[in-house]
């Protein structure tokens, strides 16, 4: 890889982790949008066990990496894990300077609509360049390499699956939102992923 595309692989990898570290702190956080994958699989085990979401997405996050190195290569870990890196340093930078968008939690439906939007074009710039930011984005690449869904399929499903789960402690009104918003966010992933000379290949 020449300097030229090697860097424009790693700022579209430094892009989507702001985009959607930015969406998720400034959105999702401010208007309390609930969560599916594994983000929500952590919420959801918490509230049934006690046990620290901290302790569940750690687990769940490496588990993800692991199987996504086994099918996907080290390029997908080396991807990951400097995707995954801007992403933590870029929330805390937001949580330092403190929201720039107004709370959108009494219009959950806007909230919900641009929600989906920064997920969408942030998750989708990592998971082109063949990253991910988290277990969520490692799990949506394991089911499209493994099972050859389109990826906005794989968001969905893991998703829908646990927000499902979730109707047992969190009102529908709230899961029918977060829905709307892995609806889009699925369908703008799917858009930004669809050129296949920058789809994640496994190394040999």
């Amino acid at each position: 890889m020449d300097f030229k595309r090697q860097f424009r692989h790693y700022f579209s990898l430094f892009a989507g982790a702001a985009v959607l570290s930015f969406g998720l702190f400034n959105v999702h956080s401010q208007s309390r949008i609930t969560e599916g994958g594994i983000l929500g699989m952590t919420l959801f085990l918490h509230h049934w066990t006690g046990i620290s979401p901290g302790v569940f997405s750690f687990l769940l996050d490496m588990t993800c990496y692991l199987v996504g190195f086994k099918l996907l290569g080290k390029d997908f870990l080396k991807n990951a894990i400097f995707a995954s890196c801007c992403y933590a340093l870029l929330y805390r930078l937001w949580e330092f300077t403190g929201p720039v968008l107004p709370s959108l939690a009494d219009k959950p439906l806007l909230a919900a609509l641009l929600g989906g939007l920064f997920v969408g074009v942030g998750a989708g710039l990592i998971v082109r360049r063949g990253g991910a930011s988290g277990g969520d984005d490692a799990l949506a690449l394991i089911l499209h390499n493994a099972l050859g869904w389109k990826v906005s399929r794989s968001y969905f499903f893991t998703d829908f699956v646990v927000l499902m789960l979730s109707l047992s402690y969190i009102p529908a009104k709230k899961i029918m939102f977060s829905l709307l918003t892995v609806l889009l966010s699925s369908a703008v992933i799917d858009l930004i992923h669809q050129k296949p000379e920058i789809s994640p290949q496994k190394s040999s």
